[in-house]
């Protein structure tokens, strides 16, 4: 009672003296310490639109957090407690009061009691577990191999890959530390490097031939995922959910070659192709009245040029087209060299040909009575009509046809 009448004398005195009751000034602590308490994080929540951050840690003043305060966990994130140092809790998307039921590795590591209602200091880290897209990755410098068509040469290579986080954890330890802001440009350089030496491992084992690698582009990808991801997921904490190749290109004169090849394939038989092009250019030259003895002469070398093919290669001992010796018997003699004869066209010397392409000639009317030629033995330049062995030519050429009637 004594206590009671004394303190209630006091208060009287107080307001007596116009100084604040006891009363009075409890309830103002109260007001300041509710004040300090509304001053604290009581929502604790992420929203990004950068799209390529993977951690982003919770801004807060001393990281004072209200016991009881909102945390907002939102779909393809995942948050992280750190206490002091040390990981603690991790909470999946969803909506959460913080206490100490639902902060159980926390509360372990500040020594909380159950019921414990202070407020309390927490690093709070959000991680995106979404995945993140076009990720580029390519070779900075060849890669060689050995092909079993082209033998040594280099190949580069480029494509694009997404990438998420699987464990928040041990991308926290391994690559965040204490960064505020960890983005995924800051690990795309370590994951090009893995990517590229994977890459590289994998042509060599597999051997596939150059001309067959753009038919296996998906099937090498999924390859080379599987072996990116067994060098990443428990060391890094991430995954590549996707792997592209885009394009693996040969060098410029390996790319030339392949045009060339492609082009002699389009063409099928070149002596057909060659003598096409040599009939074109005889025609063309023939219908260039203006081009002289120039002209001329060139079609008469292709005319007789074209003889030499479809005779076979007459008067050339290494054309092939002779039977092989059956096996047991001895070869027969090579045969005697055919004469051959040399043509004057335009003040040059065209040739050797045979009689039998000079002939061709002859038909064709590349070939004259009044044009000179030259064989072995002889004393000079003779017309081919004086050359016995030409003459025959010359007189199974028909006579030239009548003038039309009328």
């Amino acid at each position: 009672m004594a206590a009671s009448f004394n303190s209630r004398n006091l208060n009287a005195s107080n307001a007596l003296a116009g100084r604040p009751t006891t009363e009075h000034s409890g309830e103002s602590q109260m007001g300041l310490f509710d004040k300090l308490r509304g001053e604290l994080v009581d929502i604790i929540e992420w929203v990004d639109d950068s799209q390529h951050t993977l951690v982003w840690r919770f801004p807060r003043y001393h990281n004072q957090i209200k016991n009881g305060a909102q945390l907002i966990v939102r779909p393809g994130q995942l948050a992280v407690f750190v206490h002091r140092g040390e990981l603690a809790d991790v909470f999946e998307p969803g909506h959460y009061e913080l206490r100490t039921d639902n902060l159980p590795v926390f509360s372990t590591l500040a020594g909380w009691k159950h019921g414990f209602d202070s407020p309390f200091k927490a690093e709070v880290y959000f991680v995106r577990t979404s995945q993140i897209t076009d990720l580029k990755w390519g070779t900075p410098n060849p890669i060689m191999m050995r092909d079993a068509d082209f033998g040594p040469i280099r190949l580069r290579a480029f494509g694009t890959y997404t990438l998420k986080a699987i464990d928040p954890k041990i991308l926290l330890k391994e690559l965040v530390g204490t960064d505020s802001e960890f983005d995924a440009d800051e690990v795309t350089e370590l994951l090009r490097g893995i990517i590229n030496s994977s890459f590289a491992d994998m042509l060599g084992e597999q051997k596939v031939a150059a001309l067959d690698l753009a038919a296996r582009y998906t099937e090498m990808g999924d390859s080379l995922k599987a072996v990116v991801n067994e060098r990443i997921d428990d060391e890094y904490g991430l995954e590549v959910t996707n792997m592209m190749i885009v394009n693996v290109s040969l060098p410029e004169a390996v790319e030339k070659a392949l045009d060339t090849r492609t082009s002699m394939g389009v063409i099928g038989d070149m002596n057909k192709f060659q003598a096409y092009q040599m009939g074109n250019a005889m025609q063309a030259a023939a219908e260039n009245e203006g081009g002289g003895g120039a002209s001329d002469g060139m079609g008469l070398g292709m005319g007789f040029a074209m003889a030499n093919r479809f005779m076979g290669g007459a008067g050339n001992p290494m054309a092939g087209g002779g039977m092989a010796p059956a096996p047991g018997h001895a070869a027969p003699p090579p045969p005697p060299p055919q004469q051959t004869f040399h043509v004057a066209v335009d003040g040059q010397t065209q040739g050797p040909f045979t009689p039998q392409q000079i002939a061709q000639g002859v038909s064709s009317g590349q070939v004259s009575p009044t044009t000179l030629v030259w064989t072995a033995g002889m004393d000079g330049w003779k017309a081919a009509r004086e050359v016995p062995q030409l003459a025959a030519a010359f007189a199974q050429t028909p006579p030239p046809p009548p003038p039309p009637i009328g």
